[in-house]
């Protein structure tokens, strides 16, 4: 049986393509999920790829990963930067998770560079743009099948 990735995307995430194309390019939300469906397969998951722009929904498909998915894809979104609450759901589902996003989050606005996501992810890939959604495959891969 193939593990199994949610792939969770946050608020505004599903206007790309369109919103700010000089920060975030012009690949579409639909684009990054085909583009993941295929690395996923060629690493043999199966992957869930999901997009809300509520905190609460976030954290309720968080929770529902727990049993169902062998690790967690977070783009957060702006909550990167405001949200203990989607802290504490990844702390208490105990997912390995990466958080990934398109912007090299380092080199915006001050407010930009703190991420609660990352006290509780295995690490953080930011800056390659709609690649790092695949490098975030390749690392939770690396991750789940190393020996124990």
């Amino acid at each position: 049986m193939p593990l199994s990735v949610l792939i969770l995307n946050g608020p505004n995430l599903n206007l790309l393509g369109t919103r700010q194309p000089e920060v975030y390019g012009t690949t579409t939300l639909a684009d990054i999920e085909r583009d993941c469906r295929s690395k996923a397969e060629t690493l043999g998951f199966e992957i869930e790829f999901r997009q809300s722009n509520g905190e609460g929904a976030l954290i309720d498909l968080i929770h529902a990963a727990r049993g169902r998915h062998a690790g967690l894809i977070l783009n957060a979104g702006a909550y990167t930067h405001t949200s203990i609450a989607l802290m504490d759901a990844i702390s208490s589902v105990e997912l390995p998770t990466v958080e990934v996003h398109l912007s090299n989050i380092h080199r915006r606005e001050p407010f930009r560079h703190q991420s609660y996501i990352s006290k509780v992810a295995l690490g953080q890939i930011c800056g390659f743009g709609a690649f790092g959604y695949q490098m975030a495959l390749d690392a939770l891969a690396h991750h789940l099948r190393r020996p124990a």
